[in-house]
């Protein structure tokens, strides 16, 4: 018989193979992404202190004050807004982009257009 491998264990080694490649560092920090069924998370890491320097996702309330639903496009484009606007003040405005295995589309390019025009630079 034929098994096939989960979706989430194929993310898992994509994210793997991913993170061998990328890694953030006090001066050029990584722009982490995460996408569950109900809702988007985007944490600005340096991964050279181990520090969670910036946050943002859908579970906030400033974030999701104006969304009707916190699962689709318009809200990761919300959450890529909010994520660069917290970045900026902070004074980071380069970023490595970190897709966690996901492939750029939908969501994920939703948020990442949106933190671009917002101001970061990837």
């Amino acid at each position: 018989m034929v098994s096939k491998e989960s979706r989430a264990r194929i993310r898992a080694d994509k994210h793997r193979r991913i993170r061998h490649r990328l890694a953030g560092t006090a001066r050029r920090p990584r722009l982490a992404v995460f996408r569950s069924n109900k809702n988007m998370y985007a944490q600005i890491i340096d991964d050279d202190n181990g520090v969670t320097l910036v946050s943002a996702n859908t579970l906030q309330k400033d974030v999701a004050a104006d969304l009707a639903k916190t699962d689709d496009v318009e809200a990761a484009k919300a959450v890529g807004t909010m994520i660069a606007k917290r970045a900026l003040e902070k004074g980071i405005e380069e970023v490595v982009f970190d897709r966690a295995g996901y492939i750029y589309h939908g969501k994920v390019q939703a948020l990442a257009d949106a933190a671009r025009e917002a101001g970061l630079k990837f």
